[in-house]
């Protein structure tokens, strides 16, 4: 019987007891019920609280001082090396096989000997008030996509207000810096203001180096942004999460909410789309028992929150590397291929998902970032000029093969290739080949894609077809002229000249001389 139905029994007791004229032996025939309890509910209304009975533990008392010598070894033990509840249970198989006891047993009674060992600290936390555009925190967690078919791993950046609750989220292929302080800038147009002060982890993207207390020295470029946005940071203790529980709980919120099932988009363009929907979706949330919606609290909270700079921060970082023999430039970890000869400083600008090489003020090439170690990232096209002088190492080349992969290679350029092996010959069927790739340059490898299929359909297998057919689509077709009328300037109008008067000139000529 549950405390309750108890109490209310107890009432009804004393009700037939005073008022009913009861005894104590008829109120209990009468309710089924034991004199004793009749008893008891007479003296008080309020049902004496039952003893726990100790059960004993037959099969884990075996096992009772071998637990309690381990925890107290543990005292001395370093803190991240001391035994857990599964170790105890599996040292217990091991070392004690007669012993036969359950997982969840050793679990329940290791974690009582802590408590009373005093092994276990339960943390007050202090409940906080913020002010409108005081403070907003800064995370990042993972969560994983379905992007173009093939599942990825999603780094997603998230700024919470602490006032309205409002969040923003983005997702990057990788939590570089680049992504991080270009996820800052959305998310400051997104909320249309700056807060005063932003929380954050001991993320390497800002904190160079954690000194004592809550010092830091912050990275370079972290130092810049900041001052160009004009906010304060602050940096939570190590291993103290919970100092931005705001923000650790939007991320699982929003991932339990908005991510499940996997999305499923075409680009990270689309998923970030999907993301900023999503947030714009929880604005119509009530938090708690706050008394508006997250949307209402923005929108009170822009106007207390710092006006944005009147121009974004340069994200990419700046490197200044030298071409190298393969053609290629070392940034960070990677290699890019540029079309520069050998031993030329040019300026490398890495943004969070490409990088760009320049080269007197002029961008020579673009390639998405990489983010493995020691990778070569080429494009063909920029050894087409080296390869008409080494056409034997064409086929075979690293860039032809990452072409291939990337399916930009496609199948009717080897058969056009062959053909012109087969009819000119090895080398200089490579060679013209490379001419042809050549006219990609200028008009495009989708266009040239299509004019050597054309090409092929007619059974023509020559670089100057390929181009005429290049320009002839050019310039396109002219469409047809409507009919004007002359009117006065008919008059003007002359018969066809006739050759008929020089057939006398044929008279005088012998056949085997020269006309006089």
């Amino acid at each position: 019987m549950d405390r309750r139905a108890k109490v209310e029994l107890f009432e009804q007791i004393r009700r037939e007891y005073e008022h009913g004229g009861g005894t104590i032996r008829g109120i209990a025939k009468k309710l089924g019920i034991h004199r004793r309890m009749v008893r008891e509910a007479v003296l008080s209304a309020v049902p004496v609280e039952r003893k726990t009975p100790v059960r004993e533990r037959p099969k884990l008392e075996p096992a009772m001082a071998f637990i309690d010598a381990v925890l107290e070894a543990d005292k001395q033990a370093p803190r991240k090396q001391r035994h857990t509840a599964h170790r105890i249970w599996w040292r217990i198989r091991e070392e004690m096989p007669k012993v036969e006891v359950a997982e969840s047993t050793i679990r329940r009674f290791v974690r009582e000997r802590k408590l009373a060992l005093a092994m276990m600290h339960r943390e007050t936390f202090i409940p906080q008030s913020y002010v409108w555009g005081g403070e907003g925190q800064v995370d990042w967690y993972e969560a994983y996509a379905d992007i173009c078919g093939e599942r990825e791993l999603a780094y997603v950046f998230c700024m919470r207000s602490m006032a309205s609750g409002g969040a923003f989220h983005c997702a990057f292929p990788h939590a570089s810096q680049q992504a991080f302080l270009e996820a800052h800038e959305r998310a400051f147009l997104y909320f249309g203001g700056v807060f005063g002060v932003l929380r954050y982890d001991n993320l390497k993207s800002a904190v160079k180096k954690i000194l004592r207390g809550h010092q830091r020295e912050e990275t370079t470029r972290f130092l810049a942004f900041r001052s160009h946005w004009g906010f304060a940071s602050e940096f939570c203790t190590p291993g103290e999460g919970h100092e931005k529980g705001g923000v650790e709980g939007e991320g699982g919120y929003f991932r339990r909410n908005h991510m499940v099932p996997v999305p499923q988009v075409a680009s990270w363009e689309a998923l970030n789309h999907f993301l900023l929907e999503a947030s714009r979706s929880d604005e119509q949330r009530l938090i708690g028992e706050r008394a508006q919606t997250v949307g209402v609290g923005m929108n009170l909270e822009r106007e207390h929150l710092h006006a944005l700079a009147e121009e974004g921060f340069d994200l990419a970082a700046i490197h200044f590397p030298h071409v190298n023999a393969s053609g290629c430039v070392k940034v960070l970890t990677n290699f890019y291929s540029v079309p520069l000869p050998v031993g030329v400083e040019v300026q490398a600008k890495v943004h969070s998902s490409y990088v760009e090489i320049w080269h007197q003020g002029e961008c020579v090439a673009r390639h998405d970032r990489c983010f493995n170690r020691q990778q070569k990232v080429l494009n063909l096209e920029h050894y087409l000029e080296a390869l008409t002088k080494k056409p034997g190492a064409f086929a075979g080349s690293t860039p032809l093969e990452q072409w291939r992969a990337q399916g930009r290679w496609p199948a009717s350029f080897d058969r056009f290739w062959e053909m012109l092996k087969q009819r000119r010959g090895q080398q200089p069927g490579t060679r013209a080949m490379i001419d042809v790739l050549l006219l990609g340059r200028q008009h495009g490898y989708s266009r040239l894609q299509g004019v050597v299929e054309k090409a092929l359909g007619m059974n023509c297998f020559d670089v100057e077809a390929v181009r005429l057919l290049l320009d002839a689509e050019g310039n396109g077709k002219r469409e047809p002229r409507e009919a004007v009328e002359v009117g006065a300037l008919r008059v003007y109008d002359r018969p066809q000249p006739s050759t008929r008067n020089y057939d006398q000139l044929l008279k005088n000529y012998s056949g085997s001389g020269a006309l006089q």
